[in-house]
């Protein structure tokens, strides 16, 4: 039997994403083998999500709170990438996201360091995010974490242990059109008006430092990311991972999957009002505008957003720049994640002002 496209372009194009997110490598292979209907992806990962939920709910009865939060983290991440291009199936959807949020959550009080659920008032309504600040430092610097098109919060939550070991809290928000926001706002281009509602309630924080702000974005968040840098000088740092310049400069090479799950976060009908808002989402004429150090980095066999887009990126801005162009990385560079994560959370921690407080 001929296996689903969809299928192909997740598998083809993610499968180091799941295992470097936090996957074991045994729940993805049962989730996948043998898998050919699309219809099937979610309730597979479902079921393995459902393994890790039932222990980790186990573990919290006998008190055994540190392992509680390894398996409710797990069945999180299982849930998540169980609904998250599962477009077409908006009730499962939305349902089996509602569960990565409550394992993700129920895990939160417990992790080392502890984290916390936050919400963010944003436009009339809210934003969620989930707060760890490091320990024994009264007033950290803070790098609020964005996640891709079709990531979420809890996802992204994975590149907060290098920064909480180098001094520095984790944001990690849903934005508009991202996770819990994605059923009520859309994706837009002008993140800068998302930033500027974070930041201001990063003050409102007497535990977080408002002079050492940095923002870390990856694929769309690695749009987000330099764009709010553009306009919010609050920003003291920013980095960006396999961003685009021009987001719609290549929408007929992007899969028809790709495009539809913008179209559904976009909340429009078709695929040319989708064009219409992807052409939103563009550094072209603020770019320039970037004063802040930024750090670049761009997978040279990224098949989803092309090294010229980091090119662009470091060609307009108008701040000291880092460019680091993995070879042999892919989207993201999920597969090779040693030459980025611990070198981003260096470069942070130089530029907040960690070394002379931890």
């Amino acid at each position: 039997m001929i296996r689903a496209p969809q299928i192909n372009t997740v598998i083809n194009n993610f499968t180091p994403r799941f295992i470097t997110s936090g996957v074991p490598l045994t729940d993805f292979q049962e989730a996948t083998d043998g898998l050919i209907d699309w219809e099937d992806w979610l309730p597979r990962w479902v079921k393995r999500g459902e393994i890790h939920e039932e222990m980790g709910l186990n573990a919290m009865a006998k008190g055994n709170t540190l392992s509680a939060a390894e398996h409710l983290t797990t069945a999180s991440l299982l849930f998540h990438f169980g609904k998250f291009m599962a477009v077409q199936f908006p009730k499962e959807m939305k349902a089996t996201h509602a569960r990565a949020v409550k394992c993700h959550t129920q895990a939160l009080p417990y992790m080392k360091p502890p984290g916390e659920r936050v919400a963010i008032p944003f436009e009339g309504n809210q934003l969620y995010a989930n707060l760890r600040r490091p320990e024994n430092i009264e007033k950290p610097p803070v790098v609020i974490l964005l996640p891709g098109l079709e990531a979420t919060k809890e996802e992204i939550y994975g590149y907060a242990p290098a920064l909480l070991a180098r001094g520095m809290a984790a944001l990690p928000i849903d934005g508009p059109g991202q996770g819990e926001a994605e059923y009520d706002l859309p994706i837009r281009g002008n993140y800068e008006t998302v930033a500027t509602a974070i930041i201001d309630w990063i003050e409102s924080r007497p535990d977080l430092d408002p002079d050492r702000i940095g923002i870390f974005g990856v694929s769309m968040g690695g749009y987000y990311a330099p764009r709010a840098a553009s306009f919010e000088k609050r920003i003291k740092a920013c980095v960006t991972i396999s961003g685009a310049y021009d987001w719609a400069s290549n929408w007929e090479k992007k899969s028809d999957l790709n495009r539809d799950v913008f179209r559904i976060r976009s909340h429009t009908k078709t695929l040319e009002e989708a064009f219409k808002i992807a052409k939103t989402l563009t550094l072209a004429e603020c770019a320039k505008n970037i004063t802040c150090p930024i750090y670049i980095v761009a997978g040279g066999q990224d098949r989803i957003t092309a090294v010229d887009a980091a090119k662009l990126i470091a060609a307009n801005v108008s701040g000291p720049k880092v460019v680091s162009i993995i070879k042999d990385g892919n989207h993201v560079c999920h597969n090779r994640p040693y030459k980025v994560r611990p070198q981003t959370a260096d470069w942070l921690s130089e530029q907040l002002g960690v070394s002379s407080y931890f």
